[in-house]
C-alpha cells in the first residue's frame, strides 16, 4: 500500500510537471508572436523572446505587466486623440530663416500643429522666481486653472499652492489637478487627498492600489504645466516642492527653469492638458472658460512676423512657437524626432543641459555626426545627480561621444534639473523631457519650440555659467575594472534609468 502511494505521489508530480511545462511552452510560443508582431527595435524582441523561452512563466508574467502598451487602447477607448486635428496654415505663415524652413516643416508633420507668432516668454529660474509668478496668476483667475505636475508635495510650498487653488474655486473659476499616480506618492498622495477633500477636482495620473489594474508603473506623466484663463501659462521642468525654492535652503535644492508665456500658443498648451485631463478623468473640458475664442489670426500673427526675419532679434511678444508632446500612446517618440531633426539640421552649434543624460544610440550617432561635421556640440550635465545609478550608467555610455569631438561638462552642485536645448544660436526647445530613453519613449512629456534668437542668447548664457569643468576621457579610462564593470552593468538598465 506504501508503495503505491508513493508511485502516485510521483505520477501526480509528473503530471503536474508536463501540465506546468505545457503552459510554459503554449506561454512562450504566444509571447514570442506578440512581440514579433508588436515590437520595433530589434534589442527589445531578442530580449523579451530570450526571457520567455528561458523562463517561460516567470517571464510571460513579466511581459504581461511591463511590456505590452496598453496605454493607446485605453486611449482609444476614451477618444482621446493623440494631437489636436491637423490645422491648416495660418493666412499669413510666420517669417522663418531659410535654414530652418525644413525644421518647421518636419515638426509641423510631426506634431500636426502650426507654428505660431506673437508670444511673449518670460524665463524663470528655479522656485524662488516662478513659484511667486505661478502663485500671482491663480491668485488673479477669474474663469479657470489648470494645473499638472509630476511631484507635489505637502509642504510649505504644496500648501501655497493648495491655499490658491482652493480660493480660485471659491471664487467661481473652474480648477483642475493633475498629479502623476507615482511622482504624487504612490501609497499616500496627501496633497491630492486635500485637494478632493476641498471640493477641488483632481484626478491621480494612470494611478490604482489594484496590481492588476496597475500594469504602468514605468509609464508617467512627468507634464509640468499650469494654464490661468486660458490665456496666461507656465511651464518648464520645475515640480511643485521647497526644494526647488533654492534661497531657502532646503537640505537637497534643486535648481531648475521654467517659462511663463502668453499668446496664442497658450491654445495649444491647453489643448494638450485637456487631453491629459481627459484620459485620466473622463472628463471633457471645453468652452471658452479653458480655451477662450482666439483673437482673429492677422492679430496673433501681428505682433511675430519679424521674429526670424533675417535673423534678427526678437520683438516684445515676437516669440513663435509650437507644443510638442510625447508618450507611449499615438504621440510615441514624437520630442525624440524633433530632436533629431535638430540635430540633423545644426550648422553651427548644439548646446543642451540635461538632469539624467543617457540618449539612445540614434540620437548618440546624431551628436557625433554633429561634431564630426565641425558643429560645436555641449552637453552639460550634473557632476552628481539625484540617481546615483543614473551618474554611474552615464559615464559608462558617454565615451563614444568625447572621442568624437562632443564636449561634456560638469556643473557643480546644486542640482541642476533643468532640460534645454539651444541650436543655432536661435531654436529652443525646453520643457519637462530629459535626455533619456524614459523620457524619450515611457513618459509623458511636453516640451515647447520657440524660435526666438535673443531667447536663445539669454539660455546660452545660462548655460555658458554652468559648464564648470569639462568631462575628460582620461577620467573614464582611469576608472579602476571594479567601477567600469560596475558602470557598465548598470548602463543595461538604460530603458528603465
Amino acid at each position: 500500500m506504501e508503495e503505491a502511494f508513493h508511485r502516485w505521489i510521483a505520477a501526480s508530480g509528473s503530471i503536474r510537471s508536463n501540465v506546468l511545462m505545457g503552459i510554459g511552452l503554449a506561454s512562450a510560443l504566444l509571447l514570442t508572436i506578440h512581440v514579433l508582431l508588436h515590437k520595433r527595435e530589434v534589442g527589445t524582441a531578442i530580449g523579451w523572446i530570450g526571457l520567455a523561452w528561458l523562463a517561460p512563466l516567470s517571464g510571460s508574467a513579466l511581459y504581461l505587466l511591463f511590456g505590452i502598451n496598453r496605454v493607446t487602447r485605453r486611449a482609444r477607448q476614451l477618444a482621446v486623440p493623440p494631437s489636436e486635428p491637423a490645422q491648416t496654415e495660418p493666412p499669413q505663415a510666420p517669417a522663418i530663416a531659410p535654414a530652418f524652413r525644413a525644421l518647421d516643416h518636419a515638426v509641423r508633420h510631426i506634431t500636426r500643429l502650426p507654428l505660431v507668432a506673437g508670444n511673449a516668454v518670460r524665463l524663470l529660474r528655479n522656485g524662488d522666481e516662478a513659484y511667486p509668478a505661478m502663485l500671482d496668476a491663480i491668485g488673479r483667475a477669474q474663469r479657470s486653472v489648470a494645473l499638472s505636475s509630476y511631484i507635489f508635495r505637502n509642504d510649505r510650498t504644496g500648501a501655497a499652492f493648495f491655499d490658491a487653488l482652493v480660493a480660485a474655486k471659491a471664487r467661481g473659476a473652474e480648477v483642475r489637478v493633475l498629479i502623476d499616480g507615482i511622482g504624487g506618492g504612490y501609497f499616500r498622495h496627501p496633497i491630492y487627498r486635500r485637494l478632493r477633500g476641498a471640493g477641488v477636482p483632481a484626478a491621480l495620473f494612470m494611478h490604482s492600489a489594484l496590481p492588476w489594474r496597475m500594469p504602468f508603473l514605468n509609464l508617467r506623466t512627468h507634464t509640468k504645466l499650469l494654464i490661468v484663463d486660458g490665456a496666461t501659462a507656465f511651464t518648464g521642468g520645475i515640480n511643485i516642492a521647497d526644494e526647488n525654492r533654492v534661497g531657502w535652503h532646503p537640505p537637497n535644492p534643486v535648481r531648475d527653469t521654467h517659462f511663463r508665456i502668453e499668446g496664442p500658443v497658450v491654445r495649444q498648451l491647453a489643448g494638450a492638458f485637456a487631453r491629459s485631463w481627459m484620459f485620466a478623468a473622463g472628463e471633457d473640458l471645453h468652452g471658452d472658460r479653458w480655451q477662450p475664442a482666439p483673437a482673429s489670426d492677422s492679430t496673433a500673427l501681428a505682433g511675430g512676423t519679424a521674429a526670424l526675419a533675417g535673423g534678427t532679434a526678437a520683438l516684445a511678444g515676437g516669440t513663435m512657437a509650437r507644443v510638442v508632446t510625447s508618450g507611449p500612446d499615438a504621440d510615441i517618440e514624437k520630442i525624440e524626432h524633433v530632436v533629431l531633426h535638430a540635430l540633423n539640421g545644426a550648422q553651427r552649434s548644439i548646446r543642451l543641459v540635461t538632469p539624467y543624460f543617457l540618449p539612445s544610440e540614434v540620437l548618440t550617432i546624431a551628436l557625433l555626426l554633429a561634431a564630426t561635421r565641425g558643429v560645436g556640440v555641449d552637453v552639460i550635465i550634473p557632476r552628481a545627480s539625484n540617481h546615483r545609478f543614473v551618474d554611474w550608467a552615464t559615464r559608462a555610455h558617454v565615451g563614444l561621444l568625447l572621442d568624437h569631438g562632443v564636449r561634456i561638462w560638469l556643473n557643480d552642485p546644486p542640482f541642476e534639473h533643468s532640460k534645454m536645448l539651444v541650436v543655432d544660436e536661435t531654436w529652443c526647445f525646453v520643457g519637462s523631457a530629459n535626455w533619456d530613453m524614459r523620457s524619450f519613449r515611457l513618459n509623458f512629456e511636453l516640451n515647447l519650440e520657440l524660435y526666438d534668437p535673443a531667447l536663445a542668447t539669454e539660455l546660452g548664457r545660462s548655460m555658458q555659467a554652468k559648464m564648470t569643468t569639462r568631462l575628460e576621457c582620461a577620467e573614464l579610462t582611469g576608472r579602476s575594472l571594479p567601477v567600469r564593470l560596475r558602470d557598465a552593468s548598470v548602463r543595461l538598465l538604460l530603458p528603465y534609468l
